[in-house]
């Protein structure tokens, strides 16, 4: 179809008025917002070449095109991961994208979830489009089951098993991981804020932070002792508290640090009573690989 005069000029304005929807999708199937736009990129030149006048839900049809782009793409993705070496994994979690507007994604990343985010990345191709689909965007499985080449009832499947792995184990659920929830976020928002009190009401007088050698620059002690020790190092890194957000990990309350949505870092909590006593930092790749991240309900 040549989408040049009235005719071309109407087409777009029609898919102009889906973008927001369509980038939507496609961000939080793709983690990445400038794979999202060439996804949504994609949609536009393959309707710009169909019989477009034939079609009677666009916004459906261009959700489809768009979910299906995503998932091509995420499958690529996954065979490089496969194929990388180590060093090409470990730079994965901490380099940016040269082409996106840090700002721009940052709040983008924001406003979807950071650690919902790196908890999506951890699925397959597959659950994370039909939990995205269905969960997010009402998608039913007898339209999502033809995108991933499976029956319908597989597609519920992979939703169901992709909405676990979000949610956690249902058993973590209890008045204790609440307490935990609750000192955790007390300790985010006082990093964020440069409190100082405030962070001593949360740490043990006598809290030990220890880090892994990825978390601390060469020459620095991986091993700090003493609440006014681990307050003075949570100020100093009050600026990348933004890009933190309490979740699950391995089924207690931690803090995950995602900037735009990449992991970068892991806290973990022992808590007694009502104070932090243990902080552990981890940064190695492998071992954030090895973690059972999972978002906390609001």
């Amino acid at each position: 179809m040549n989408v040049t005069g009235g005719d071309g000029e109407r087409l777009f304005e029609e898919f102009e008025s889906h973008r927001a929807h369509l980038r939507a999708v496609a961000y939080r199937m793709l983690g990445s917002l400038d794979e999202a736009e060439d996804a949504v990129q994609e949609a536009w030149l393959r309707l710009s070449r169909s019989e477009a006048e034939s079609i009677q839900n666009l916004r459906g049809w261009l959700t489809t095109v768009v979910a299906r782009v995503c998932l091509d793409m995420l499958r690529s993705r996954k065979a490089r991961r496969e194929t990388a070496s180590d060093a090409d994994i470990s730079e994965r979690f901490v380099s940016q994208d040269a082409g996106a507007d840090p700002e721009s994604e940052a709040s983008l990343a924001d406003s979807v979830g950071l650690a919902l985010l790196v908890v999506l990345d951890t699925l397959t191709p597959d659950e994370r489009l039909a939990f995205v689909l269905h969960d997010m965007f009402a998608v039913p499985f007898d339209e999502i089951a033809p995108i991933v080449g499976r029956s319908e009832a597989a597609a519920r499947q992979l939703a169901s098993r992709g909405r676990r792995r979000v949610q956690g184990a249902d058993t973590a659920r209890s008045a204790d991981l609440n307490r935990q929830r609750e000192i955790a976020e007390a300790f985010l928002a006082a990093a964020r804020e440069g409190d100082f009190k405030a962070l001593l009401t949360v740490l043990d007088p006598d809290v030990v932070l220890r880090a892994d050698p990825a978390a601390v620059p060469p020459g620095l002690s991986r091993e700090l002792r003493g609440a006014s020790a681990v307050v003075e190092q949570a100020l100093r890194a009050s600026r990348r508290a933004r890009f933190s957000q309490v979740g699950l990990v391995n089924g207690a309350a931690g803090i995950i640090l995602a900037p735009r949505g990449r992991l970068s870092i892991v806290m973990t909590f022992k808590i007694v009573g009502e104070r932090i006593t243990e902080i552990e930092v981890i940064a190695d790749p492998e071992r954030l690989r090895r973690l059972d991240l999972a978002v906390l309900d609001d």
